[in-house]
């Protein structure tokens, strides 16, 4: 980032910084143009880097051992995105990250991000408080997949994500939702 105070408040919302701390926010976060298609990451590749989404769509999937897909995330504007079990654990990529519409992120490396804690401790306490909603926000997807019907998923998903359905496959949305691209039609329909 250079010199763009209005990408560090709106990644920061809230925060009120000194000079000394946008500098360096600044110079650990770095921008990077991203195209449809475009694959960030790929399963059993080591994961150092977090992604903060400023335009555009990605999605995380894991492909199990036949080959299936299972969208786990859709990332969108002023979302985070990243294999996170990998990179809380220091293990290899159990995820893919890929780029379903052009986007600009931001990216941060781990060792930068605690470079920030230590530096500037509000930081931690902001991502604190959106690792503790991320966490709420996939708990209640697990359970919402145990115990709601195909429709009421759907209707779950358009409401978290109201403008991605023009921008995303149909299987993918399947594939979030863990129904079959005919299902999601009929429900479509039904609807």
């Amino acid at each position: 980032m250079r010199s763009d105070n209005s990408k560090i408040k709106e990644i920061f919302k809230d925060l009120v910084f000194t000079a000394e701390e946008i500098k360096l926010i600044e110079s650990v976060f770095h921008k990077i143009n991203v195209k449809k298609g475009a694959i960030l990451l790929t399963a059993g590749e080591s994961v150092n880097e977090q992604y903060y989404i400023l335009e555009g769509c990605l999605r995380s999937f894991h492909i199990d051992s036949d080959g299936k897909e299972y969208t786990v995330q859709f990332g969108i504007k002023d979302w985070w995105i990243s294999d996170y079990t990998a990179f809380f654990t220091s293990s290899k990529a159990i995820m893919n990250i890929e780029v379903i519409q052009d986007a600009i992120i931001y990216k941060i490396t781990e060792q930068d991000k605690e470079l920030l804690y230590e530096k500037i401790p509000k930081i931690e306490h902001f991502f604190r408080v959106k690792l503790e909603k991320a966490f709420a926000a996939f708990q209640k997807r697990i359970l919402s997949n145990l115990s709601k019907t195909a429709k009421e998923r759907y209707l779950d998903f358009i409401k978290t994500y109201p403008n991605i359905e023009k921008s995303v496959k149909n299987y993918h949305i399947a594939s979030y939702l863990g129904i079959t691209t005919e299902s999601l039609s009929r429900i479509r329909k039904a609807l």
